[in-house]
């Protein structure tokens, strides 16, 4: 999963990587191997230091990580209004309509977002496509869980 959504990303040396929800920096640690920079936000603190020390163990200083309660107000936040060339989003099963409602998308390229609720996914994809102008590239399923309803999903979206 890590690997395919890196190739959805085409992340490049000179860019500037958002991962939200990004719990210990799964995503995160590969990405700061090819990306100039990657800001990890995750609502849990505890997960927040233990990514920074996974960062620090792996000698990564270009990830960082912020700990922020993504389904609230995020205006506040001096990562909000940094800039990003590419966005990963690996939300819980409630999804990310609300931070997609306020996250500032003007110059961003690629987003990738990476689901464990199929219709959270679907709800948000419509949000990015109708709402904000998104195009909708690839989509598909990955079963990470043998022998049970659930499935990993994963959609890439571009800027128009």
């Amino acid at each position: 999963m890590i690997e395919r959504t890196l190739q959805l990303l085409d992340v490049r040396s000179t860019d500037r990587v958002l991962d939200l929800f990004c719990g210990l920096g799964n995503f995160t640690l590969p990405l700061a191997r090819v990306a100039r920079e990657v800001v990890g936000v995750e609502g849990d603190a505890g997960l927040v230091s233990r990514a920074r020390e996974n960062a620090t163990r792996n000698q990564l200083p270009n990830a960082q990580f912020h700990a922020a309660d993504l389904a609230q107000d995020l205006r506040g936040e001096p990562w909000m209004r940094a800039g990003f060339d590419r966005l990963l989003l690996d939300p819980p099963r409630s999804g990310a309509d609300a931070v997609l409602k306020q996250l500032p998308l003007k110059g961003l390229r690629r987003i990738v977002y990476v689901s464990c609720h199929p219709a959270s996914l679907a709800r948000d994809a419509g949000y990015l496509v109708k709402e904000r102008g998104w195009k909708l590239r690839s989509a598909g399923v990955m079963d990470m869980f043998p022998h049970t309803a659930h499935v990993e999903s994963i959609a890439m979206f571009d800027a128009k």
